[in-house]
């Protein structure tokens, strides 16, 4: 075998001795930048979470365990296990109160043992699709295109796909794997956070808001409509669960035109 040759020999700025250069060190702040980031998207994501947790359990308290409601447990699945699934898992374990039987997750490493927080861990996509309600995507750009195509026909219509992977415009997601139920967080150097929502009820809502992240909450609202949706609640009985996990009355409350229109709303009876 020849003889290895160290490439980074000649290159100065590879070197311990190496410092930053003025125009290097106005960088630094991009690394502080992602960091606040990745722990702002993972906050988000654990607020869905518990929130659609607590309606759950909600729901099969106040209407029992019928129909299509045996099993209203949220399940999570994490597909990818690098820096952000990390810490997401951490987050989602930590402050939801949801119980780790709850998670799974797929990688291509699942010997890094999750299964000693509780975690079920394998490398199956399709599997984890499948199985869960909400599932976070937590890979790199390049492998959108083999994903999607795993899970292009599997994913179930309730489940929301919830997307931490960046420079990826939201229409392609849906191109990769035909699913419109997707929640998209992407952040600009201009500080605005693009959040895409398309819900069952074939509305389809795009929006570009500042660190008050109203349209994120008005996400939020339409992925617990959703939820009492494939459980198939009326109406009535949606909005009073929605409206009792914010403890909300009148005349604050939420009622069937916070989500549709009025000429809609209209021909809905309370039992739809």
């Amino acid at each position: 075998f020849p003889e290895m040759v160290d490439l980074t020999i000649d290159l100065n700025s590879f070197s311990f001795e190496s410092s930053l250069g003025d125009d290097e060190k106005e960088l630094e702040v991009i690394r502080a930048r992602s960091n606040q980031l990745t722990i702002c998207g993972c906050a988000h994501a654990a607020f869905l979470c518990r929130i659609s947790h607590s309606l759950r359990e909600n729901a099969k308290r106040h209407h029992g365990s019928g129909g299509n409601m045996n099993d209203l447990t949220l399940r999570v699945g994490i597909l990818g296990l690098g820096r952000i699934g990390k810490q997401l898992l951490t987050s989602l374990l930590e402050t939801t109160g949801m119980h780790p039987t709850q998670i799974n997750i797929s990688t291509r490493r699942p010997e890094t043992d999750c299964s000693q927080r509780g975690v079920e861990c394998y490398f199956d996509n399709i599997r984890l699709a499948a199985w869960a309600d909400v599932l976070f995507l937590c890979f790199l750009p390049c492998n959108l295109a083999s994903v999607g195509a795993d899970l292009r026909t599997h994913l179930p219509k309730h489940c929301l796909v919830y997307s931490f992977i960046t420079a990826v415009p939201p229409k392609r997601y849906t191109h990769t794997h035909t699913h419109t139920h997707t929640h998209t967080h992407t952040h600009t150097h201009t500080h605005t956070h693009t959040h895409t929502h398309t819900h069952t009820h074939t509305h389809t809502h795009t929006h570009t808001h500042t660190h008050t992240h109203t349209h994120l909450i008005c996400g939020v609202l339409y992925s617990l409509l959703n939820i009492c949706t494939s459980a198939c609640l009326a109406s009535r009985d949606t909005l009073v669960l929605i409206n009792n996990l914010f403890q909300l009355n009148a005349p604050q409350e939420f009622t069937t035109q916070s989500y549709i229109n009025s000429a809609h709303a209209s021909s809905l009876s309370p039992d739809e």
